[in-house]
Order: structure tokens, then C-alpha cells, then sequence
């Protein structure tokens, strides 16, 4: 499919402005990234503490934070997560002076205490147990086997799997956890075969449901996360060479190989540069995106390669920059359709995504602009100056 006929485009007569743009961007990116000591790390990479919970309704964040506030987690983070109709936010808890687990499960439940405080129902004073945070069966089956008369309300007989408490705990865990996570009413649980209406009663008479329920935690120390930074950015150098080995090895030299990992190196620091410009967060996420994005570039500059490759056999008698202008004109609509199409798709995630997909979704956004820019006006470009280098150098040493 042809978007655009008979191009003729002097790409390489630009190739000045286009370098001294690029290395305006790159300067820019650089001296952002160094005045705020590098990229801004998410937790994974940090060290802390995540709480995943989940609300009845829609929470209000700044009462949230204001609560947590109130309790010394004020550089607290609250984000939305996964669909608005879920309700769910993550509240991740920076670690600062020690890395000790101990210290690090204090922050969560010190997390937990705050959202019981600020979002306690009347029945919690009555002596009632939340049954929404109650996280597994065993816990629940203490409570459950204290409350009178609820062991002998079991059925003893017929197709109910209720035989005992620890059926019955088992039982409300496991339709907790199919249903999200939260149970909005009392009413639900008669879905479960066995609980009969007397049972339920005397649930409601020992239990309440809370307007939120904690999901899950997650706890990274400061050397995990220390190791996860290493290892994000010898991904990104492994890939970059892996890169520069294939394209020396298909090309049959270093001249390629080199010009392609420059270029996507500068697409990587660039949009790194747009992260630490914005205060932008990088979190694994992040790092996945900036792999996408080495390969994706990567792709995309192969394929003008290619036709190079293909027009220098074809048209032997035509100057370089001839050949390399005639050669990016003609993939140019491959190059403009294929990259279009992904802006589209990773404009919608960022739009409609939400926040746990937003920083990836960003840094394919920022990553698909300059991806396809450089491949087309500075990969193809420096093949032009690291031939006119070497011309020079010969004309030198045959002076």
C-alpha cells in the first residue's frame, strides 16, 4: 500500500539540520536527566512498599491522603489502578532510612490502620470483624468458630460441602476471591450452596463488610531494587549490542551496525530526557517499553537498509546520497503506515489505559516519534558522513 507516490524528499540535503536537532534533544535530555541526579525510579526500582486496595465505591483520593498525612505518610503516592468501575487505587510507600522487612511491613500496616480509621462503618465499634480484610480462611475460622450456635447451624447431611467451620472459612475466602476481592453485600454469600438464611444471620450478628478491602501487598527492599536497576540498564546495553552484532554480521560490516544502535541509543535517552523533564516515575513497565522501543527502531531502520542495500547494486552509477534519498522516499510509506497504525494503539493506551499502564504507554508514545524520525534522518544520514569521512581520509593519504 502506497500512501505517498513519487517522493522526492532531499533528506540528506538536510542531514545538518536534522543532527543539530537531534543533538539539541540529546544535549537537553542529558542535562535534565543530570540536574535531577538521573531518572526519577519507581518503588521497583527504590525499595517499599505497595498496598492494592479496593473500594465499594469511587474513592476519594485527598481524603486518603490526607489520612495517610496525618499518620506521617505524607510522601505517600496514590494512584487509580485498572478500571474506573473497580474502584482501585495502589498506595505505594517509599523506603527511606532502613530496609529491614520489619520495618517495611510496619509502613503497610500502618497503611491498613489509617484506611480502618478513616473508613470504620458503626458496626466496627460494636465489636464487629470486617469480613472484606479478613485475608485467609484460617484467620477467618477462629472468629467464625466463636460465634455461637453457627457450628450446629451446618448442614450434617445432603449435597453441601459445608461439613464444618473450616469448610464454611474456606468456603466465603475462595467467593471473596472470585468476585474481586470485595463483598458488597451479605446477600452474596447465599450463592454459596450450603448457607442458608439462619447461617447468614448469624454471620451479619459477628461480621460487617468494610468499604474497602486490601487486596494484596508488595514489599521490594533497597537491594532488590538496587539489583533491578543493574539489571534494567545491562538489558538495555545487551540489547544495544545484540543489535549492533546482527546488523555487522547482515550487512556484512560495522559501518551499519554502528550508525543503527547510535540512533537508537539516542531515541532511549531522548525519551528518558521526556521522563525526567516531566517527573515521570520509571518502573519496570518503563524499562519493558524502552526494550519495545530498541527493537521497534531497530525494525524500522533495518528496513531502509535494506532498500539501500538493494539500490547500491541497482544503481551502481548514482552518488550516495543519490541512492539513500532515492531509498528512504521509497519506504517512506511503509515507514509513515506501519508506525501510524502503533501511535494510534499506544495513544489509546495511554488515554484509556490507566495509571498502572500509563508509563509504559508514554514511553511508546514519545519512543514511536523519535524511533521513526531517526531511522529515516539520522541512521541513513551518518552512513553518509562516515562515507564522506572515509573519502576524505583516502584523498589524504594518497596526497
Amino acid at each position: 500500500m502506497q500512501l505517498f507516490k513519487n517522493v522526492n524528499v532531499d533528506w540528506i540535503g538536510k542531514k545538518w539540520q536534522f543532527i543539530g536537532a537531534s543533538f539539541l534533544l540529546f544535549i537537553a535530555s542529558i542535562v535534565c536527566l543530570a540536574i535531577k541526579g538521573g531518572p526519577r525510579y519507581g518503588i521497583d526500582f527504590r525499595g517499599g512498599t505497595l498496598v492494592y486496595v479496593k473500594f465499594r465505591t469511587a474513592p476519594q483520593l485527598d481524603l486518603i491522603r490526607g489520612a495517610l498525612k496525618q499518620k506521617g505518610l505524607g510522601e505517600s503516592t496514590i494512584q487509580r489502578f485498572g478500571p474506573e468501575s473497580d474502584h482501585q487505587v495502589i498506595i505505594s510507600l517509599e523506603q527511606t532510612a532502613t530496609e529491614t522487612a520489619g520495618e517495611l511491613d510496619l509502613g503497610r500496616r500502618t497503611i491498613e490502620e489509617t484506611l480502618n480509621l478513616s473508613f470504620r462503618p458503626p458496626e466496627a465499634q460494636a465489636g464487629k470483624l470486617d469480613l472484606n480484610n479478613i485475608r485467609t480462611a484460617s484467620s477467618l475460622e477462629d472468629p467464625l468458630a466463636g460465634q455461637p450456635g453457627l457450628a450446629a447451624a451446618l448442614p450434617k447431611s445432603g449435597p453441601s460441602q459445608l461439613k464444618s467451620i473450616q469448610d464454611l472459612a474456606s468456603s466465603i475466602i475462595q467467593y471473596r476471591t472470585a468476585h474481586g476481592g470485595l463483598i458488597n453485600s451479605f446477600d452474596e454469600l447465599k450463592a454459596i450452596p450450603g448457607i442458608s438464611d439462619e447461617i447468614l444471620n448469624l454471620i451479619k450478628e459477628k461480621f460487617y463488610l468494610g468499604d474497602f478491602a486490601v487486596i494484596s501487598t508488595e514489599i521490594v527492599g533497597a537491594k532488590v531494587g538496587k539489583n533491578l536497576q543493574q539489571q534494567a540498564v545491562s538489558a538495555t546495553l545487551y540489547a544495544l549490542g545484540g543489535m549492533l552484532i546482527y546488523i555487522a554480521w547482515r550487512f556484512k560490516g560495522t559501518v551499519y551496525g554502528t550508525a543503527a544502535v547510535v540512533a537508537v541509543f539516542h531515541d532511549v535517552i531522548i525519551t528518558l530526557g521526556f521522563f525526567s523533564f516531566l517527573n515521570k516515575e520509571i518502573s519496570l513497565t518503563v524499562i519493558a517499553a524502552l526494550l519495545t522501543l530498541v527493537g521497534y527502531s531497530m525494525n524500522d531502520t533495518i528496513v531502509v537498509f535494506d532498500r539501500i542495500r538493494e539500490n547500491l547494486k541497482l544503481l551502481r552509477r548514482e552518488p550516495l546520497t543519490s541512492v539513500i534519498n532515492k531509498s528512504i522516499n521509497q519506504t517512506l510509506s511503509r515507514t509513515i503506515l506501519t508506525s501510524g497504525l502503533t501511535f494510534v494503539t499506544v495513544v489509546s493506551l495511554y488515554l484509556f489505559g490507566g495509571e498502572v499502564i500509563n508509563g509504559f504507554a508514554f514511553a511508546m508514545v514519545i519512543g514511536i516519534i523519535i524511533g521513526t524520525y531517526s531511522s529515516i534522518a539520522i541512521a541513513s544520514p551518518l552512513l553518509v558522513i562516515w562515507n564522506d569521512y572515509r573519502n576524505r581520509k583516502k584523498a589524504l593519504a594518497r596526497a
